[in-house]
């Protein structure tokens, strides 16, 4: 109920919701990234995106990377990341029941010059999907 409300009738009309924006439209905006095919062949059983910056920052390498710092490449970066959230959510299993689950894991910088893998910690969310169903994003700490 609208806690702002005159004669019992809602301040702002019978809809709370303002604006809504969906997983399929932040998906289709670029917002996430849809990695639900890769994320399978890692034993999730649930659709799976990563946020922008989390694709940028641990995800992202071209050829040229490779050729200015060290051989990586994307397909193996994006195994690391959601690997590593795999396997933070199994061991975690019968722990917690957090909605958001911390973990870490090392990548190298896409910065040029880095030849060494740098610690990050990145959070994995599971929460209702555009129909209710489970869903997970794997996002920066201060991202929501």
């Amino acid at each position: 109920m609208n806690t702002l409300s005159t004669n019992d009738a809602p301040l702002f009309g019978e809809e709370n919701v303002i604006f809504a924006y969906t997983r399929a439209q932040a998906i289709a905006d670029g917002v996430l990234i849809d990695v639900s095919e890769a994320a399978r062949e890692a034993g999730f059983r649930f659709p799976v995106a990563l946020t922008a910056q989390v694709w940028a920052d641990c995800v992202a390498w071209e050829p040229e990377d490779s050729e200015r710092q060290i051989h990586q490449d994307l397909s193996g970066r994006l195994w690391d990341v959601l690997w590593m959230a795999s396997w933070a959510i199994r061991a975690q299993r019968g722990g917690d029941n957090a909605s958001r689950l911390p973990y870490r894991l090392f990548v190298v910088p896409r910065d040029g010059q880095s030849q060494d893998a740098q610690e990050v910690e990145l959070h994995v969310h599971i929460g209702p999907g555009d129909a209710g169903e489970p869903v997970l994003t794997i996002m920066l700490p201060w991202e929501d």
